[in-house]
């Protein structure tokens, strides 16, 4: 078997805003200038005692915070090499699926036993996993409700269950299957065959979780988010969809050794070719993102929301009925991107250039929205971002990501005096607008999954 009973494992991943790239990162022609984030999604792995003679096969997964959040799955080896299969049990009237939980376990624990070289009759341990998620992952729409989240330090009691709970952009689910993976991993295996403080444990960590992320949502996207959980800030170019197309669904004939492959391949290996897989051609450069020493990346939760998906397919469509414009048009906001990464990787950039380059990115990106139909930054967005940046100590901002109504991202001076006047600017604002915005207390980081003291987890864990 693998994994002590008294052992306990802590991992977290941050989340992430996509400053630059909205729409571009879905081509690998383009990249996207993505940062992580402070607000990050913590799990802890926890040996399941049990009396001696006893063995259980189940792995059981808690979001305290959240009413009725608690997740039980059997699992077993599967036959003709279908990997570990998860099957969810019954505890109570209902049962809640969480497909990014299952999905992770499944391809996490399958992973785990080819790595171990598991049979049928060597099983692995069962464990709790239980999910913190630091507050600014969920708004806070009411007083009372805001009272009862901040009340609690850190990790907030939400009066909600988790599909009630209103996100606020920030990436939740690829930093949950990020951290979740690598606490499996970390837990179950030996550093000798995973080490998370390493380039290659990194490298398996990101393909298993891009792999993962992508099955639970049932399509293969463009994956920033997950490389922002597991490298932190960076500049990001996807992998192409055909490496991921050859593994079949968990528990079917051939799904471990197609997943333990992939996972392994590496562009132009010739033991892809032996494989028929193809290898990872993702591109992700650490050393050309940084923040500026006195400025910070601040986050605005704009309680609205956004159809992120619908708005992909529209702007995708406009693309291909416009080809040679909206090429010039990407090419041109590509070209910004790029200065404005420069732009803050150099000190001694002056006070100008920033505000000027992002100027420029929101003009790209209204006339994107405009020829496509889609609201990426809308008028209300607008008119907030144009104001906002009027603030002394504010360089302007963007809508990050994909648009639209629920957020924006603000690059200001890293003081307390510009967040005095940034928060008094924005009740002001939403008293006066009929809506609401808030300030967050996330900020930008260049961190990204990082082992944990299980320490700083006290009167969240139950006792093993």
């Amino acid at each position: 078997m693998l994994a002590g009973p008294t052992d306990t494992t802590a991992v977290s991943a941050p989340g992430k805003v996509l400053l630059a790239g909205g729409y571009l990162v879905l081509d690998r022609a383009y990249t996207g200038l993505v940062f992580g984030l402070s607000a990050r999604i913590n799990i802890i792995a926890q040996a399941i005692k049990t009396s001696p003679g006893v063995q259980l096969n189940e792995i059981v997964v808690d979001s305290p915070q959240f009413l009725e959040a608690q997740w039980t799955y059997g699992y077993h080896l599967a036959d003709q090499d279908g990997g570990i299969q998860v099957t969810q049990l019954r505890t109570g009237t209902a049962l809640h699926a969480n497909p990014f939980v299952e999905t992770t376990l499944s391809y996490g624990l399958t992973y785990v036993s080819r790595l171990a070289g598991l049979s049928p009759s060597h099983t692995i341990n069962s464990c709790r996993l239980t999910i913190l998620a630091d507050n600014d992952y969920y708004s806070q729409p009411n007083d009372s409700y805001s009272t009862s989240a901040s009340s609690t330090g850190r990790f907030a009691r939400f009066p909600t269950t988790l599909s009630g709970a209103n996100k606020t952009g920030l990436g939740s689910s690829a930093a949950l299957v990020t951290s979740l993976t690598a606490a499996i991993l970390s837990h179950y295996l030996p550093t000798d065959l995973f080490d998370l403080s390493t380039d290659a444990g990194r490298e398996t960590l990101h393909n298993l979780a891009q792999a993962a992320h992508c099955a639970a949502q049932g399509k293969v996207g463009s994956g920033f988010d997950v490389a922002a959980a597991v490298y932190g800030s960076c500049t990001y170019r996807r992998f192409s969809p055909s490496v991921l197309a050859g593994i079949p669904e968990p528990g079917k004939p051939g799904f471990g050794a197609a997943l333990q492959a992939v996972i392994a391949s590496k562009k132009g290996s010739n033991d892809n070719d032996a494989k028929n897989v193809a290898g990872w051609d993702t591109e992700i450069a650490k050393g050309s993102v940084a923040l500026p020493a006195g400025m910070a990346l601040r986050m605005c939760d704009v309680d609205c929301g956004s159809q992120t998906v619908s708005m992909v397919k529209k702007v995708l469509a406009w693309r291909a009925s416009a080809p040679e414009a909206s090429k010039t048009l990407w090419d041109t906001l590509q070209s910004c991107n790029e200065a404005l990464a420069t732009a803050l990787c150099d000190s001694k950039t002056d006070d100008d250039t920033i505000p000027a380059v992002l100027r420029s990115i929101r003009q790209l990106v209204r006339e994107m929205g405009t020829a496509s139909g889609v609201p990426i930054e809308p008028e209300s967005q607008t008119a907030l971002l144009d104001a906002v940046s009027e603030v002394e100590g504010v360089y302007g901002g963007v809508v990050p990501g994909a648009g639209g109504f629920d957020a924006v991202s603000l690059l200001v001076k890293d003081d307390k005096e510009t967040e005095a006047r940034l928060e008094a600017f924005l009740e002001k604002w939403s008293k006066e607008s009929g809506g609401r915005v808030r300030l967050l207390d996330v900020k930008g980081a260049m961190e990204g999954v990082r082992r944990e003291d299980k320490g700083i987890y006290e009167g969240w864990l139950k006792p093993m």
